[in-house]
């Protein structure tokens, strides 16, 4: 018919609206329970349970995070977003109740923080790729760096109670079971909230379903003219094993970023004041305060880079491993002045350093969610997103053989890595800001 316009092309330059502020809505308000869940865990811990205790149980929620991501971003790629958004919700509250049941056992404290990590490691998948397909081109970045900063929103409303709980109950206990019963409150909000979530008619189309995919535009976009429902024109689909060779480039260097940045954050954020030789473990409440001024950091960062996400992906990504780098190691040399009188600089510089966490996190997110094929986004980012977790509890086993002098060394040195990788990056890779994902899919081409 003439005058019909592809779905494709109509989702990418659609107008933001009301559909779009709903699937920010329910994605936003999914990081934010995953940000208050992914700190009950060590909060708890850091309450209740022994330090080789704490850490043999950070490994394993990391390992857990890692089979979630792997599993549940495969699942998305075959049985839908929405389907594996709600899933993973659920076995993140089911998680949550066993802990409610009885936190002061060991096996129930294993069992119930990594359900809720394995849930949280599957939402990667199916998040990602929601907000990339139904974006306009325009401001993808933006919508998904704002609705992943809601972890870190999270995770800092998480450390911020922990700390008013640690002022109104003396008992550690109490304060854990409050910790829980915030958690469990702020499932409810988000379990509802996700009613409302819409499928990705890409991933409609892929499956076929191009009745309810040509609906679901319409409902979105506004859109009420003549509408081709033909599949995009993209590359032929790549199952997950040719795509480790066909964007093996792409790859390579997102894997870097991706380790590099998560586990330098959870060392900083959260692993840092549990290590032999902190120079602040004296100081009142210096875990909660570590987590909260992180996180408000990298809650911070969020906002500051919104001007730039979507103008260029490449420079955004080099200035934050930059960014990340020298204050990674200032916070080094901080840690090592004499004497706990340097804790408020040590914030100072550790809330800087979240800042450029936070940067570097939304450029590799961006950057994951757009230069793979629909059929196999999910999997691609569950893929990534597994190398963070697996790594990590390397990184956590390690850390019961390392002093805060180590650690510190290690976070430098991950920023460094990343560093390089972004460089590499910045030189040959693709401008992806303002691009289809269509576009974004082609054959790999090395620039330089």
């Amino acid at each position: 018919m003439a005058g019909q316009r592809r779905f494709t092309k109509v989702l990418d330059t659609a107008s933001w609206g009301r559909g779009h502020w709903t699937l920010f809505g329910v994605v936003s308000a999914n990081y934010f329970l995953d940000g208050i869940m992914f700190s009950v865990a060590p909060l708890l811990l850091y309450l209740v349970a022994p330090q080789d205790v704490a850490s043999t149980i950070f490994a394993a929620n990391l390992l857990a995070e890692a089979a979630g991501a792997i599993l549940l971003g495969y699942l998305a790629d075959r049985y839908g977003r929405k389907t594996l958004f709600t899933l993973s919700l659920t076995l993140e509250v089911i998680g949550l109740l066993l802990l409610a049941v009885d936190y002061t056992s060991t096996t129930i404290l294993l069992i119930g923080t990594s359900l809720m990590t394995f849930g949280i490691g599957g939402e990667f998948g199916a998040a990602y790729a929601a907000i990339a397909e139904l974006s306009p081109a325009r401001v993808r970045g933006r919508a998904l760096l704002m609705a992943t900063n809601f972890w870190n929103i999270g995770s800092a409303v998480m450390a911020a109670l922990s700390l008013v709980y640690a002022g109104v109950a003396a008992d550690p206990n109490e304060q854990a079971r409050l910790l829980i019963m915030s958690a469990l409150g702020t499932a409810v909000v988000a379990g509802i909230a996700r009613l409302g979530m819409p499928e990705s008619p890409r991933w409609l189309v892929e499956r076929g379903r191009r009745d309810e995919a040509e609906r679901l535009v319409r409902r979105i976009t506004g859109y009420t003219g003549p509408l081709s429902m033909e599949p995009p024109e993209a590359p032929p689909s790549v199952g997950l094993r040719e795509a480790l060779t066909a964007y093996r480039f792409r790859l390579a260097v997102l894997a870097t970023l991706t380790i590099a940045q998560y586990i330098s954050y959870d060392l900083a954020a959260y692993y840092l004041p549990y290590a032999p030789g902190f120079k602040f473990e004296s100081v009142e409440n210096i875990y909660g305060m570590v987590v909260l001024v992180a996180n408000l950091g990298a809650s911070i960062g969020g906002f500051l880079m919104l001007p730039f996400i979507d103008k260029t992906r490449r420079g955004t990504a080099l200035s934050s491993f930059l960014g990340g780098l020298l204050a990674a190691i200032a916070l080094w040399v901080v840690h090592n002045m004499a004497g706990v009188s340097a804790v408020d600089l040590f914030y100072a510089v550790l809330f800087v350093n979240m800042i450029f966490s936070e940067w570097a996190w939304a450029s590799l997110s961006v950057l994951q969610s757009e230069l793979f094929p629909t059929g196999i986004r999910a999997s691609v980012v569950g893929l990534l997103t597994s190398l963070q977790g697996g790594f990590g509890a390397l990184i956590v086993f390690l850390s019961l053989r390392m002093n805060a002098t180590i650690m510190l060394a290690s976070i430098t040195g991950l920023w460094l890595a990343g560093f390089i990788a972004a460089t590499a990056w910045y030189l040959k890779g693709v401008e992806s800001a303002a691009k289809t994902v269509e576009e974004l899919a082609a054959p790999e081409r090395v620039t330089g």
